[in-house]
């Protein structure tokens, strides 16, 4: 296991690059804590697998350093930095048997024979392949081989981390929750420092202590997925974590209020907030009401989606969304909105601003 510095790191694929707008990885300093599991998060092209690839060796970075324990492997090759990484598409011996392909990392360290037994039955149990250990690779079915290749990630005990690239990508849907809860596992029982890159928010929100959120190259937020939820710290984490996301409102503020168009809103605490302004409240925290109080909004289309309802309403031409518990029941003369208070957060060119005299 290994304690992963990233000390001004930043990666650009042109030969010169001159801006920002330049980097596919703009400039990053963070320590990867020794033994957490994180989870690398964000839509396709926002640069999640061009990190994984620059802390496993396979990309020497345009600038910065990598650092395992302090020790500075920048430029040093994937094996001698005792990794073990799994990708997206099966990468399986086809000639070998499901026990020859689980075995093969250790039997390259000479690792005794009765010691890689052990090893070999307990992954092939985790990803329920016992049955199958001694048939050969070639011919077993794509979400087959992926676990073949999960297995081989995992079965090695020594690693300094384990780093896995949208891994579950061609696994069957019951299947990707059972090796979720088998990687979560693995990681309480050996502590293992995991980085798992993923698009999928329940994948990511369900595996990591920490999720890394990343948006056009940056880092946006890293968090416990409460602080995700309650203090999203940009607005494409907002929108990105949550389903529905959260809802936008261009808002002026001022101090302890919000206006929104003709309506004041209270916002629980003071701000001190310039350029583009905007509140983000999470359907979780819109009320519905009628009257003259709050925001003017009609109902468009209740979905109900089992444990709650997602109301859809439109706000001055915009969609919003609202979540309901699966019982209640809406107002037929439903026609404004409100918010509550602890649910509101305000931003400034996309980024949280911290109410006056709060900690950040």
């Amino acid at each position: 296991m290994a304690k992963i510095t990233l000390d001004n790191l930043a990666h650009s694929y042109l030969p010169n690059p001159q801006t920002e707008a330049d980097f596919a990885l703009k400039a990053l300093n963070h320590d990867w804590v020794d033994g957490e599991a994180y989870a690398l998060l964000g839509s396709s092209g926002c640069g999640k697998s061009t990190l994984l690839n620059i802390i496993s060796g396979l990309l020497i970075p345009s600038q910065g350093r990598v650092l395992f324990d302090g020790r500075d492997v920048t430029t040093a090759p994937t094996a001698d930095r005792n990794i073990a990484q799994v990708f997206q598409f099966p990468v399986v011996y086809d000639t070998m048997s499901v026990r020859q392909n689980l075995a093969f990392p250790l039997k390259n360290r000479g690792m005794d024979a009765a010691e890689i037994a052990r090893r070999v039955q307990k992954v092939a149990a985790m990803i329920d392949m016992e049955a199958q250990l001694d048939h050969k690779a070639r011919g077993l079915t794509a979400d087959a081989k992926q676990k073949i290749s999960l297995g081989r990630g995992m079965v090695r005990e020594d690693v300094n981390a384990l780093l896995f690239d949208e891994p579950l990508t061609v696994i069957d849907p019951h299947m990707k929750w059972e090796l979720r809860t088998q990687l979560k596992k693995l990681h309480q029982d050996f502590g293992h420092t995991m980085i798992y890159v993923t698009h999928d928010q329940t994948e990511a929100l369900t595996f990591a202590d920490k999720v890394v959120v990343m948006y056009d190259g940056r880092v946006v937020q890293i968090g416990t997925p409460q602080e995700l939820f309650e203090r999203p710290a940009h607005t494409f984490v907002g929108y990105f974590i949550g389903s529905p996301g959260m809802n936008l409102f261009d808002a002026q503020i001022d101090g302890a209020q919000a206006r929104i168009g003709d309506v004041t809103v209270p916002l629980g605490g003071s701000y001190a907030a310039a350029g583009r302004t905007q509140i983000g409240v999470r359907p979780e925290f819109i009320q519905l009401s009628s009257g003259d109080a709050g925001i003017p909004a009609s109902v468009r289309r209740v979905e109900d989606v089992g444990r709650h309802k997602i109301i859809r309403l439109d706000v001055g031409g915009q969609t919003i969304n609202a979540v309901a518990p699966e019982g209640f029941e809406i107002p037929a003369d439903t026609n404004r909105i409100t918010f509550a208070p602890e649910g509101i957060n305000v931003y400034a060119d996309d980024w949280r601003v911290t109410p006056q005299g709060a900690a950040a």
